[in-house]
């Protein structure tokens, strides 16, 4: 279709964020962007437990959980599980890393967070992107064959 509404194949996204208010308007803005909340926690092991048993496109986490850099740990293990997932920061970006696709930089707009989103979804369709601003693109993680 010529000018229909591209497919997407990042639909569900598991958000991990220890601060209240990011969560929320994170999963605020994710609703109203007509992407499905599979969960929002602040807990490592409970976004663990939601890779092992829920259908995730993308996960998306600070990279410091309540003071721990657990972010980039959480990333190599949804990897594993071929999940791939968008860091989120308010502090320096990590040096390109091959657990996760990109980070973005906090705090975040909407429509920040749209042109991310957007950008990380044809990114991981094996497009070549130029990443918005605030976006740092690393690799694209196990693309379809």
């Amino acid at each position: 279709m010529l000018f229909g509404r591209r497919k997407r194949i990042v639909k569900r996204i598991l958000i991990v964020e220890d601060e209240p208010l990011t969560a929320f308007d994170t999963e605020t803005i994710l609703g109203d962007l007509g992407y499905e909340v599979v969960k929002t926690t602040d807990n490592f092991d409970q976004a663990l437990e939601h890779l092992e048993r829920d259908v995730v496109h993308l996960v998306l986490a600070d990279i410091r959980l309540h003071g721990e850099d657990r972010g980039l740990e959480l990333a190599k293990t949804a990897r594993v599980k071929g999940v791939p997932t968008l860091l989120a920061t308010g502090h320096q970006v990590p040096v390109s890393t091959n657990h996760a696709v990109g980070c973005i930089r906090k705090p975040y707009t909407e429509r920040q967070l749209r042109q991310a989103l957007d950008a990380i979804d044809r990114h991981l369709q094996g497009e070549k992107v130029k990443a918005p601003e605030g976006l740092e693109l690393f690799v694209v993680i196990d693309q379809p064959k």
